[in-house]
């Protein structure tokens, strides 16, 4: 149908149409703008997601490999403080006996100092020994050495019979056993012995900040490692944006759909085509629903940046994180150092200490031999006490028996002497002077010369036949004086 030829516009109607169009062609601009940018930030963001999904699997990863180096610190730590509680449960065991020694030792050298020793027992001697004026060479009755060679105890019992009782009328005086012991060589031994112990705590405190310093640096790497941050949801931000990005496609769409339909419209109304009212109205609706078109655009727009802004913050933070954990590597290389060295010298430090926790028992030993040889001591000594009490019982019943023969022996040599006196008055004249020369002797006194099992005087041999002829020739009765006493 032929259209009739195009009525000039109305002043009014031209002009109106080309800011329709103007409006329109202005706002599919800035739709398609804002849905380059929509898209360009979508693609963004997904490349972002993934980046954000590798550095918080690289994060994590790197967090569970920290935590079980700290983990694998920590029992370091639990080791070198379980060795060092051995040690330093031996080393209370080696001060328990110890302390049971020397006070084994302080008790025998007080019992030894609390026991009197008679004067009579003991000479001035310049000898020092373990046990002061004793030899250190014991005999093997135990007691060798105690008395002075020069002077036996038992003269000074016998020459000083009055001095000592004298003496003993005043005991503060008296020496005590521990006189006899060198107080000088048992410091030296407890000096020794304490110098060794104090070196001892010098090792063990040279390791013994230790653990607690390993477990401070597990500490603080610890609380240095970046907190666990819940990621935005990467699947729901994804979705949104999708659908975000549809919804500014369909309004896109609607708004190249008015731009051209604008368009057209003012070719039709510059080629003389006149338009209702109705039509126009039409045409001013629909543009006046532009800006609300544009406003979804923006909003949506908006919502795709936050998203965005959301990726970007979880992906710097991630980043961070990286930075962090980097530095904790270091760290941690730096503390395995640490730990193989602590760990070498924890070893050390426990050699040393068993070898000087040997050197210490042995050290013990000497105590515990000086505490045996002072109550040998002791008790050798009262043994002694006990010894030299029985021998004076000795000595008294043989000198009662000796006084008792002596006196016996004394009244038979007076009665002999009496005899012989008589026999030589009688027949002493009438013998040859060379016949029996030893007739005229007298009987040898008894407590000047010593009985030694012969007889005292030697006399001719008579054989018996000759002996009972003399009896039978001779009215002299032959008795042996004295003889009824014995």
């Amino acid at each position: 149908m032929a259209s009739s030829p195009p009525l000039p516009p109305t002043p009014l109607e031209q002009p109106h149409l080309v800011s329709l169009v103007l409006q329109s062609k202005k706002a599919l601009q800035h739709g398609e703008q804002l849905c380059s940018k929509a898209n360009a930030l979508s693609n963004t963001s997904a490349q972002c997601s993934i980046d954000v999904l590798a550095l918080d699997a690289k994060v994590k990863w790197l967090s569970d490999a920290v935590l079980e180096q700290l983990k694998l610190a920590a029992s370091v730590a639990k080791s070198i403080e379980y060795k060092r509680a051995q040690l330093d449960k031996q080393v209370r065991e080696w001060d328990t006996g110890r302390t049971r020694r020397t006070n084994a030792l302080d008790g025998i050298l007080e019992s030894l100092g609390a026991q009197l020793v008679p004067p009579d027992f003991h000479q001035p001697s310049s000898e020092s020994s373990l046990f002061g004026s004793q030899h250190s060479d014991l005999g093997a009755n135990g007691i060798s050495g105690i008395f002075n060679a020069d002077h036996s105890p038992t003269a000074t019992l016998r020459d000083n019979a009055f001095e000592r009782k004298g003496k003993r009328t005043d005991r503060t005086k008296w020496k005590t056993l521990r006189d006899f012991v060198d107080e000088r060589a048992i410091e030296d031994v407890l000096d020794s012995l304490e110098g060794e112990r104090t070196k001892l705590d010098d090792v063990l405190a040279s390791t013994y900040d230790y653990p607690e310093t390993l477990l401070n640096t597990v500490s603080s790497i610890r609380e240095s490692l970046p907190e666990s941050s819940a990621l935005p949801s990467i699947r729901d931000i994804i979705i949104s944006q999708e659908k975000i990005s549809t919804q500014m496609a369909s309004h896109l769409e609607s708004l190249a759909a008015h731009y051209d339909q604008m368009a057209g419209a003012l070719r039709e109304s510059e080629a003389g085509e006149s338009f209702s009212e109705e039509d126009l109205q039409d045409m001013n609706r629909d543009t006046n629903e532009l800006p609300s078109i544009m406003s979804e655009l923006e909003e949506s727009m908006k919502s795709i940046e936050a998203t965005h802004e959301q990726l970007l913050s979880a992906k710097a933070l991630g980043e961070q994180q990286r930075e962090v954990h980097r530095t904790t590597l270091d760290d941690l290389d730096e503390l395995g150092e640490i730990m193989s060295e602590m760990l070498q010298r924890q070893q050390d430090v426990v050699d040393e200490c068993r070898e000087l926790l040997d050197g210490l028992q042995q050290q013990l030993l000497v105590i515990d031999d000086l505490y045996h040889r002072f109550v040998q001591y002791q008790g050798s000594f009262n043994k002694l006490l006990v010894e030299i009490a029985r021998r004076r019982q000795y000595k008294e019943a043989a000198e009662r028996i000796v006084e008792g023969m002596m006196r016996q022996l004394d009244a038979l040599t007076e009665e002999e002497r009496h005899v012989r006196n008589e026999f030589n008055a009688d027949h002493g004249a009438h013998i040859p002077a060379d016949i029996c020369l030893c007739i005229e002797n007298m009987p040898t006194r008894w407590e000047v010369v010593p009985y030694d099992g012969d007889l005292l005087e030697t006399l001719p041999e008579i054989d018996d036949d000759i002996l009972a002829q003399a009896k039978d020739n001779s009215d002299v009765k032959v008795s042996i004086p004295g003889s009824e006493s014995l």
